[in-house]
């Protein structure tokens, strides 16, 4: 009988432990939910700066729109100091805890903020314009002992001028490389924004970012967009060229020393320039970056073909004197195009008359820009 009694309560002790564990899941389900659903209720709160902190926990706080409060301080909340950001209740605009945000600037919508791949040897034909941008560029970033020991200031950037295509963007990038420093590569008719204010505020966040990631170079490009003659009268979008174009110099000029910031103007129309931004202590150093020669096509076909498949008895120099007046984007682009004539006819390497018919393309091509660029 005690054995049939014992088997009955295990029974029923077996069968209800299941049940009960269910329920304490469901009950634990059901209070993670409550407290989700209170929490989401809360109130949002708002993300403010501080602008100074007060004694008996009060601090003075600056709202989004720029507006300033006195308010109190949670007791919990961690020492305060001018500039930390915080969150506060909306209501009341107690303070209620510290926070630390990771900076984001507007600016990097606009800019192309990169480490770049190309190295000086990827470069052919500009052998003098990379031994001034090593002087100019690289040697104080690498080595700024040099300069404080014989007492003189590098200079705080270069331009770089000359036709479309010479290689002045991959100057820039190479440099970048070779100093490891990252680089910031801004359109100047970027910076050029349709409401008041909104291009000078741009310019000052590409330096401050330029400033949190440095070393670092500033590559402009389209300078000509940006830092064009002023003109005394105009229309409102040429007077906030100007605006904009003001704040680049101060911020070249700048209180804040740019140190390991280095600045690499380009453009097409050295000519219709202001000379304030090209003034000593400015954008000083003046780089002509020109078509290349003889040598220097040579040098360009070279890099761009040395991954190609050629066939035998191609004479590479024979090919670059075919190319005068040709650009270094140019002559890359007749690599590629001799590729495609060679995927056309089923071949897998490259053959003379497929680079001359790449030649022969190319050059129609410019001729014909050059025809609508003359009868607009």
């Amino acid at each position: 009988m005690p054995e049939k009694l014992d088997n009955v309560v295990y029974s029923y002790t077996s069968e209800n432990n299941p049940l009960e564990e269910e329920n304490g899941v469901l009950r634990d389900t059901v209070t993670k939910l409550d407290q989700e659903l209170r929490r989401l209720k809360l109130p949002a709160l708002m993300v403010c700066e501080v602008v100074s902190s007060l004694k008996e926990k009060q601090a003075v706080i600056r709202i989004p729109n720029g507006n300033k409060f006195l308010c109190n301080v949670s007791a919990d909340c961690d020492p305060l100091r001018s500039g930390d950001q915080v969150l506060v209740e909306q209501r009341n605009l107690n303070v209620v805890k510290k926070i630390k945000l990771t900076q984001r600037f507007n600016v990097e919508k606009f800019v192309i903020i990169s480490k770049p791949q190309e190295k000086w040897e990827d470069i052919g034909g500009l052998t003098p314009e990379a031994r001034e941008i090593h002087e100019v560029i690289e040697l104080p970033l690498q080595k700024p002992e040099l300069f404080k020991k014989i007492g003189i200031k590098p200079p705080k950037g270069i331009l770089l001028y000359g036709p479309p295509g010479t290689g002045k963007t991959l100057l820039a990038r190479a440099v970048a490389n070779s100093t490891n420093s990252t680089f910031i590569h801004v359109a100047g008719s970027e910076l050029v924004q349709k409401f008041i204010g909104e291009g000078a505020k741009l310019v000052k966040e590409i330096f401050q970012l330029a400033r949190e990631k440095a070393p670092a170079i500033i590559f402009i490009d389209e300078l000509d967009a940006l830092a064009a003659r002023r003109m005394e009268m105009g229309t409102s979008g040429e007077r906030e060229v100007n605006r904009t174009f003001m704040q680049l110099l101060a911020e070249v000029d700048g209180f804040k020393p740019l140190d390991n910031v280095k600045i690499i103007g380009a453009t097409n129309r050295k000519d219709v320039l202001d000379p304030a931004i090209i003034r000593p202590g400015r954008l000083d150093r003046l780089i002509a970056v020109s078509m290349p020669n003889a040598k220097g096509r040579l040098d360009i076909l070279k890099i761009h073909v040395k991954d190609v498949r050629l066939a035998k008895g191609i004479d590479l120099a024979e090919i670059a004197d075919k190319m005068e007046n040709f650009s270094g984007a140019e002559i890359r682009a007749v690599v590629t195009e001799a590729g495609y004539f060679a995927i056309r006819a089923d071949r897998t390497s490259i053959t003379k008359d497929d680079i001359m018919q790449a030649i022969v393309k190319v050059k129609a091509h410019e001729e014909q820009e050059d025809i609508v660029n003359i009868f607009g």
